[in-house]
């Protein structure tokens, strides 16, 4: 029988600190290593680092954060799909946006704004949409 997912306590959000930490250390590493080993462009290599990133995130989540021990499911992964996506446009979109505005092309500032704005939507979806209990609405 399943259990319905954590969603306060401090496990819960040292859970999500730890698993979001993690993942960020993950994109700016591969981030970081793509720049420095490969001709791609940075804003292809930001790709290649949220791709990464939001395996590693994923699978974290769903066991520190939310504290789901059962195998995930067709719908759930259709569900953190959608939300991974929108959050991770959002990063990127975000991204690209500081890029242009800010002077110097400030990379690592850039990074870390951008992934702070997906980290709140990635959350709320999270929380409210991908791991909700199946007697929610």
């Amino acid at each position: 029988m399943a259990h319905p997912p954590q969603t306060s306590g401090i496990r819960h959000w040292l859970g999500f600190l730890v698993s979001g930490g993690t993942a960020f250390a993950i994109d700016a590493g591969v981030l970081t290593l793509l720049i420095w080993f490969t001709p791609m462009p940075v804003l292809v290599c930001r790709l290649c680092s949220i791709m990464a990133a939001m395996v590693i995130g994923w699978q974290m989540h769903r066991r520190l954060a939310f504290g789901l021990r059962s195998a995930g499911t067709l719908r759930e992964f259709l569900r953190l799909a959608s939300v991974a996506w929108t959050s991770s446009a959002i990063n990127y979109g975000t991204f690209v946006l500081l890029l242009f505005l800010l002077p110097g092309k400030q990379i690592y500032v850039s990074m870390f704004l951008s992934s702070g704005l997906a980290m709140i939507m990635s959350y709320l979806g999270y929380r409210l949409y991908v791991f909700r209990s199946d007697k929610e609405p």
